[in-house]
């Protein structure tokens, strides 16, 4: 319960960003290149100026990690780690399937996580020990346990043009395994889509902390499983991440591990 009037802020600046976020989506948006297909908007720094104005206000003895640039150390208890806007590059062309990502560690430990949806208004937020929630209804994550059966999810790293490292024999190997894959290019939403169930597992590398942090927890306190590539404990300051219903955790490990024979 100590931690209610802060997963309620974090909703309320989830809410107040997102609804910029979609209320300009039809809107030109400034594009700088992080990379050749890394990109922010203005519409990003925005969003994440919403959510730090809103949270600092209400904890200005916090600490803050964000994508786009903000780091606030000052040693605290407790640090937001925002991703203002995931899915930017499907924003940038007027694809409605972006989110927005607010998380809360304490003592470097995720306590809890929400996860905005502007476009069809679903919030999704956990707090340690307390369950799952989208809109107020507890989620539990699906009970499919063949792989075969399963419709999973993925993403591509920004150097997939460059790197070895790039998914594509994931991919490759899991595409004759599974019923389905989607790509629905937002890691938070992938994540969350395995806590309610539409997805049975989603699996990602070279992700940062603010792409995995609320989604993670929220798998987790919905039922479902997380590590890395390997079965080993997960950390959001790692790069990969499995999550599963924890049904077909183990058959998905087997697969990821088939790149490495």
């Amino acid at each position: 319960m100590r931690l209610d009037s802060y997963i309620e802020a974090a909703k309320e600046a989830a809410r107040k960003a997102g609804t910029v976020l979609r209320e300009n989506i039809d809107e030109s948006s400034k594009i700088i290149f992080k990379g050749d297909i890394d990109l922010v908007t203005n519409f990003d720094t925005q969003s994440q100026s919403i959510i730090f104005e809103h949270l600092s206000k209400n904890f200005p003895d916090h600490d803050f990690l964000a994508e786009e640039g903000l780091s606030e150390e000052k040693g605290a208890e407790f640090q937001w780690i925002i991703d203002p806007l995931d899915g930017t590059t499907n924003y940038v062309h007027n694809f409605p399937v972006f989110t927005v990502s607010i998380a809360l560690a304490e003592n470097m430990e995720i306590v809890l996580g929400v996860v905005y949806d502007p476009m069809r208004e679903e919030m999704f937020s956990a707090i340690k020990g307390e369950s799952a929630y989208l809109n107020g209804k507890e989620l539990k994550v699906s009970s499919v346990d063949d792989l075969d059966k399963s419709m999973v999810a993925t993403g591509f790293p920004y150097d997939v043009r460059e790197s070895k490292e790039n998914n594509i024999i994931h991919f490759n190997n899991f595409l004759t395994r599974v019923q389905g894959i989607r790509r629905c290019g937002s890691a938070a939403m992938d994540l969350c889509y395995v806590a309610c169930g539409r997805f049975d597992g989603f699996w990602e590398l070279k992700l940062k902390a603010w792409d995995m942090a609320a989604g993670a927890l929220i798998v987790q306190e919905a039922g479902g499983r997380i590590s890395d590539f390997q079965d080993g404990k997960f950390s959001y300051f790692d790069s990969d991440i499995l999550a599963t219903n924890g049904l077909i955790h183990c058959q998905m490990v087997n697969v990821l591990q088939m790149s490495k024979k």
